[in-house]
């Protein structure tokens, strides 16, 4: 057995002095203090210890033992001082005026501020379980002395401070004004009599509280043991909560100072305002509770990328005509957004007679996040599911609340006193705008019918007034008007696009694109937000499809053009994102574009669009192809490109089958247009099933077929004029099925257009045509080539002008009578200049050098 046994089993001295060298010398100091304030638990424990060693193993195992048993009767001996909350959190705050006082020594002022913030964090939690500190008191009192002398130096002193530290100054100087505003007495107290102020603390200075260790059982304060019918509500650091009407504001303080935070249960704290609100009893708690709870409904959705679950929304919906009802019936309390915040949580404020108290918040914030929170679902949910019907019948009661909110901020408006901003009116009535300006009048006499019986009979617009008969024309006028008269910039121009958007949807083609031309929109809509231009560009097509159904078929290709012809639809009219393969899209930019997106039942039906643009752009383009190909003195021009293309690849073809979607059919239509099978073509047209989609499809059926006889008349006699000297009316009547006073009115015009080389005999009811006035192949040509001739020069000059800048004519041969054109000097020479010998030549036989001309002679002298 080694040595080592031996002595751990022979002697306890040895035993004793091997666990000493164990213990380190910090362990013997705090054992000595131990034993000293505990002789007598060690007598008892080592009578237990001795009984314990009775009949146990020796050596080794018996050293170990004894080594566990000891630290385990330390832990269970040792008394340990136990702090509170408070405590803790007034020794963090001592320590921070410490580092506060420590770089006030050595004038640190980025050290100053960042602790002065670190400060006013500390005091929130303690202010929470009591009075201020006097210690913050006192710090925040001489820090403000302190900046103010350093100012003081800085103004006389003529060494700058660095940058760093006049950061830090700035900041401290901004932030401690604010901050000792809500300390202004306190500080007040400190500075009269500072000694008096500080020693009244010492008193109130609880003294540390010394415990033995005890077994590990608690129980929450103010629990009630006996209790066996329900559990009651623990909040943190085991307190119960009551909720009563006395404590409804400190709540909705604290809820609302830890909006924003991490690790904050907004669910939790919503059930707590429910709450709030059911012990409520005064008027100014339930606005102040519905406020808070409003907000923090809107606060579970603070992602872009999530929408607000219908639930809430209903309850927030809910909760906001609850918070209209209340203010309704209690004019002397107001929701504006320039009010002070109340501070006093214990007693809460009482209106003064005859004026009303001011309680901050927006009402029209409040409406439009419903309204944004609504789209922002409509744009998730799939628009060919029963679910997307389901939520847009919430629109009906989104709308209700807009009417009546807008009516609760007239009546603020009324008030002078208030000092209302006209902003807020014009952001309600412009929500109110734009759920009707897209509808059918049918569907907006309906909603406002609706809307009406659900606000309460004694409220009354001065907008729109209860009593007039619903006129959807008047109601949309009567909106537009009030903002064109009260509103500027953004606000103005979308209610300017929105009239005319309702104007074109309702067939009133001239005085829609009056209005749009009037309000020249379209030299500074690159200047406005994205959201603006979309409203643009979907007015844009709206009025080019009302032209289409007025059967003004040139006018209605130019306004789709832009649009149309862009091959971009789907992006310009937010219908849809289109991601290219080599875009340089970042994932940012297309979140923002998704989010930007229309609801699905705003969409214009793009394949509609596409077939009046293709329909529109065939029966203009076939009459041009027509006249340039019999005409080759005509400059070739071309009105759709995107037609142009689509025809020629579909010219290309070898194999043409039967149309199936809407661009064959307009191809196959154009072909037989240029064929001059008028009939066929205006088959191929009517076949479109998509004309089902408008109001009255049989009247755009009969005015495209008409309009496909006249195209059909003017092609035939630009393709065939060559080959007649005269030609009947009647016949051309008959082949075109057309009356022979319209087809004289079509030769007419073309004759006056000085597109037919023709006279119109109208006592043979002929047309005579004249022959000659076509140019022949060579005669074109030699046309074109001069006209490309004279553009060479004319760019020729230009560039010219640009490389010398202005001093083209600076080089030329300086003639003192005859100047550049002249044949010498008074008739004498046959130099171009003339000179100074009185005409007697410019140039010198055998070729002289050119002298520089006067910028030349200039150079010389």
């Amino acid at each position: 057995m080694s040595r080592f046994f031996h002595a751990g089993d022979s002697s306890s001295e040895s035993s004793s002095s091997d666990e000493e060298e164990l213990y380190s010398e910090e362990e013997e100091v705090q054992k000595s203090e131990e034993e000293s304030s505990s002789e007598a638990e060690e007598g008892s424990d080592d009578e237990d210890s001795d009984s314990d060693e009775e009949g146990k193993p020796s050596g080794a195992s018996k050293f170990l033992r004894g080594d566990i048993d000891s630290d385990n009767s330390e832990d269970e001996d040792r008394v340990t001082i136990v702090k509170s909350a408070k405590d803790k959190r007034l020794e963090e705050l001592e320590g921070t005026v410490r580092l506060i006082e420590n770089a006030e020594k050595i004038n640190d002022w980025a050290v100053i501020s960042t602790e002065f913030d670190k400060l006013n964090r500390q005091i929130i939690k303690l202010m929470q379980a009591g009075p201020t500190p006097k210690l913050y008191v006192k710090a925040i009192a001489d820090l403000e002395d302190f900046m103010n002398e350093t100012i003081a130096k800085q103004k006389v002193s003529t060494k700058k401070m660095n940058a760093t530290n006049a950061r830090g100054l700035n900041a401290v100087k901004q932030r401690i004004k604010k901050n000792n505003k809500d300390h202004a007495l306190d500080i007040e107290q400190y500075r009269e009599d500072k000694e008096a102020f500080m020693e009244s603390d010492e008193e109130e200075m609880p003294a540390p509280v010394e415990k033995t260790k005890k077994p590990k059982v608690s129980y929450a304060a103010g629990e009630e043991i006996a209790d066996d019918e329900g559990f009651s509500t623990v909040g943190r650091g085991g307190k119960t909560l009551q909720y009563t009407s006395e404590s409804i504001l400190k709540h909705l303080r604290s809820i609302v100072e830890s909006r924003g935070k991490k690790n904050t249960d907004r669910l939790e704290q919503i059930r707590i305002m429910e709450r709030l609100l059911d012990v409520a009893t005064t008027p100014y708690q339930k606005i102040r509770v519905l406020l808070t709870l409003i907000s923090t409904r809107f606060d579970l959705t603070s992602g872009s990328a999530s929408y607000m679950s219908q639930e809430q929304w209903k309850l927030a919906e809910h909760e906001f005509g609850s918070l209209l009802e209340e203010l309704e019936s209690e004019p002397s309390y107001v929701v504006v957004e320039n009010a002070e915040d109340w501070e006093d949580d214990e007693k809460p404020p009482q209106p003064a007679p005859g004026e009303k108290l001011r309680i901050p918040g927006s009402m029209v914030s409040f409406v439009e996040r419903l309204d944004d929170e609504l789209t922002r679902s409509l744009q998730q949910i799939d628009p060919h599911t029963a679910e997307y019907i389901e939520r847009l019948t919430d629109e009906g009661a989104l709308y209700t609340n807009i009417v009546r909110g807008m009516l609760y901020v007239e009546v603020l408006k009324k008030d002078a006193k208030l000092e209302t901003s006209q902003e807020s009116t014009n952001r309600i009535v412009m929500r109110r705008l734009e759920h009707i300006y897209f509808k059918p009048s049918q569907v907006v006499t309906i909603l406002e019918e609706n809307t009406w019986k659900a606000i309460p009979a004694e409220l009354s617009s001065e907008i729109t007034p209860r009593g007039k008969e619903i006129n959807t024309d008047s109601l949309i006028q009567t909106l537009c008007t009030y903002l064109f008269q009260n509103s500027e910039g953004i606000i103005r121009a979308r209610a300017m696009l929105c009239q005319v958007y309702f104007l074109a949807l309702h067939d009133q083609y001239y005085r829609a694109r009056d209005m749009l031309l009037m309000s020249h929109l379209q030299e500074t809509i690159s200047n406005f937000d994205i959201n603006t231009q979309i409203l643009f560009n979907r007015t844009l097509v709206q009025v080019g499809l009302c032209a289409f159904r007025s059967g003004l078929i040139y006018e209605a290709q130019n306004s789709l053009q832009e649009i149309c012809g862009s091959g971009r639809q789907k992006e310009l009219l937010a219908q849809g994102v289109m991601i290219q393969r080599y875009s340089q899209v970042s994932p940012d930019q297309e979140r923002l574009e998704r989010q930007r997106q229309l609801p699905f039942h705003m969409h214009i039906n793009l394949e509609l669009l596409e077939c009046v643009y293709l329909t529109c752009s065939m029966l203009l383009e076939i009459p041009l192809l027509a006249q340039t190909g019999s005409s080759p003195d005509i400059k070739k021009r071309v009105i759709s490109k995107t037609y142009r293309r689509m025809l020629e690849y579909h010219e290309r073809q070898i194999f043409t089958g039967p149309p199936e979607n809407t661009r064959d059919h307009v191809m196959q239509a154009s072909r037989a247009l240029a064929a001059g099978e008028w009939k066929k073509s205006s088959d191929f047209i009517h076949s479109i099933k998509i004309w089902d989609l408008m109001s009255q499809p049989e009247k755009i059926k009969n005015m495209l077929s008409e309009q496909i006889q006249e195209e059909g008349l003017r092609t035939y006699l630009f393709t065939y004029a060559p080959f007649y000297d005269t030609l009947s009316v009647s016949t051309l009547a008959s082949m075109f099925e057309l009356s022979e006073r319209k087809v004289a009115a079509v030769i007419s015009k073309m004759i006056s257009h000085e597109e037919l080389a023709a006279a119109l005999d109208q006592v043979n009811s002929a047309i005579i045509f004249r022959k000659g006035v076509e140019l022949s192949r060579l005669q074109s040509l030699a046309l074109t080539m001069s006209d490309k001739a004279s553009g060479l020069i004319e760019s020729n000059e230009r560039t010219l002008e640009q490389r010398t800048q202005g001093t083209a004519n600076a080089f030329e041969r300086s003639g003192a009578q005859g100047g550049r054109g002249g044949r010498g000097g008074g008739r004498g020479g046959r130099g171009r200049g003339g000179g100074e010998r009185g005409g007697q030549g410019g140039r010198p036989r055998g070729g002289g050098q050119f002298t520089g001309g006067a910028l030349g002679g200039a150079v010389k002298a």
